[in-house]
């Protein structure tokens, strides 16, 4: 349903530390071998044997690091797992801004993406919040960073163009935003989302 609708990629979040695990790594290595190169996988896991042991048994094309990861190993992950785009998160929130741009300047030569989200303090969950940040501060990211910088955090149709025009992201990240009360992804939102998404990105 989501890639009838228009989404470049699934992501499949495992190994978390706050939010439930949406699927088993059976049923998430089925989804991935069914759709190669369309699925992400986002982790917690932050040493490289584990997160490659987990990218190859899912065979995924993409990683999102989402949290704390010493950038020494990053090296060693793409050595481990050539040709997978590594992607690393900036929660907003967690920590000082200047917190985020040292990390940005330490992970920038490991990774190929960032991805910014929003810290809930609440439950202390880093992402899958449901809650946006200031997007100027994604914007700065944006113009300081050399890698792509990917807008999440609070998204929905409604906001979308918004936070798009705000932060110029090189994409975007929905969630929790495109649900139905049933807390499924509701197929009118999906594509909805998509097709305001693309029509903001035509418009810089």
């Amino acid at each position: 349903m989501l890639l009838d609708c228009g989404v470049d990629l699934i992501g499949i979040p495992l190994r978390l530390p706050v939010n439930a695990e949406d699927l088993d790594d059976a049923a998430a290595a089925a989804i991935s071998r069914a759709h190669p190169g369309r699925c992400c996988l986002i982790t917690y896991l932050d040493r490289v044997r584990d997160i490659a042991d987990l990218a190859r048994y899912l065979e995924v094309r993409y990683i999102q690091l989402h949290g704390p990861v010493d950038p020494a190993i990053l090296p060693r992950l793409r050595e481990a797992l050539p040709g997978v785009c590594l992607i690393k998160s900036l929660v907003v929130g967690l920590g000082s801004e200047t917190e985020l741009f040292a990390t940005l300047q330490a992970c920038a030569p490991g990774v190929d993406a960032f991805i910014t989200d929003t810290y809930n303090p609440r439950t202390r969950a880093g992402g899958a919040t449901g809650l946006t940040h200031d997007w100027t501060i994604s914007r700065r990211l944006a113009v300081s960073s050399p890698r792509p910088v990917i807008l999440a955090g609070g998204l929905n149709p409604g906001n979308l163009a918004a936070a798009i025009a705000a932060a110029k992201p090189y994409g975007v990240d929905v969630h929790t935003g495109v649900e139905g009360p049933d807390g499924r992804k509701d197929p009118a939102l999906v594509r909805s989302f998509v097709r305001i998404a693309r029509d903001s990105f035509r418009k810089y």
